[in-house]
């Protein structure tokens, strides 16, 4: 079974290594590959070549990180009703000559949601990042009974764009599009949780995606980047006080469910998260976890 992750930048990314350690405990032939669309010089526009030249060389499926998730609907023959609603693909599975979206980000975010911080307050929840990634998330939240979703992202019509969106499936006012610092910083002061969904704090863009000084301690805070685990956001986060979630949870759920859909065969996730802990701390670490 051949897969490749396609995205920018995704040099570090565990994926290759997390599903083929699975897959070797289980018993199954499985190749996991990396197609960069930096090393290759390609634009995200790429994304519908790679789906096509990838289909025809027998691949089994793709995993699409950024910028690609919603750049690769106009080039598959299918949605998942999940991928459909969201309008963001993170997985594509050739079946029959077909390519079809899959998201399993949403279902990866609540589930680590919920495993790494029961019992959060969801009655007002901050988004940063309105791309695949904070749609999928949103998604996830409202799914879960937050009361509201406060959404910000640098492209002020993408934010809209995803108001409108969960609006059609959620009812009006449980997701509300946020412009501006000042709106900002209203909003994390009357949130009881933050999400961040943006590439800011990955390896290759290192930074905070808000100003540190409104962070508080009765805030928690959730990051969907994992390379690193303990990103800037993570850090600064936790020495104000606020209880904090890395992505890893969400790193390892969306990729059982991914490689679920790729094998047909339900992954040990208890085994992927020891794996994801051993790999996380060295990528390139042999590990006898069983």
């Amino acid at each position: 079974m051949l897969v490749a992750l396609v995205g920018s930048g995704i040099g570090p990314s565990l994926s290759p290594a997390l599903h083929e350690r699975e897959a070797e405990r289980a018993g199954l032939p499985y190749r996991y590959r990396r197609i960069d669309l930096d090393e290759w010089g390609l634009p995200p526009e790429a994304v519908g070549d790679v789906v096509a030249v990838t289909r025809d060389a027998g691949y089994r499926g793709l995993n699409i990180t950024h910028p690609c998730k919603q750049e690769v609907l106009a080039h598959l023959d299918g949605l998942s009703a999940d991928a459909e609603a969201l309008g963001a693909v993170n997985t594509v599975v050739f079946t029959d000559g077909r390519a079809v979206g899959h998201n399993t980000d949403w279902s990866g975010f609540t589930r680590g949601l919920a495993e790494g911080m029961p019992g959060v307050r969801l009655d007002s929840v901050v988004l940063l990042g309105a791309g695949g990634a904070g749609a999928a998330v949103a998604h996830g939240l409202l799914t879960q009974g937050a009361g509201t979703v406060r959404i910000f992202d640098l492209d002020r019509h993408r934010g809209e764009d995803l108001e409108a969106s969960l609006a059609a499936r959620f009812g009006g006012g449980r997701a509300t599009a946020g412009h501006g610092d000042d709106q900002l910083a209203r909003a994390v002061h009357a949130a009881d949780g933050l999400v961040h969904a943006t590439p800011t704090g990955m390896a290759a863009h290192p930074g905070l995606p808000l100003p540190a000084d409104l962070l508080r301690p009765d805030l928690w805070v959730a990051d969907v980047v994992y390379r690193p685990l303990d990103t800037e956001l993570v850090t600064t986060a936790a020495a104000a006080g606020c209880r904090v979630l890395d992505g890893g949870r969400m790193a390892v759920f969306q990729a059982a469910e991914a490689f679920r859909l790729f094998t047909g065969t339900e992954p040990d996730t208890g085994r992927m998260l020891r794996h994801f802990d051993v790999l996380a701390r060295d990528p390139g670490q042999e590990s006898d976890v069983r």
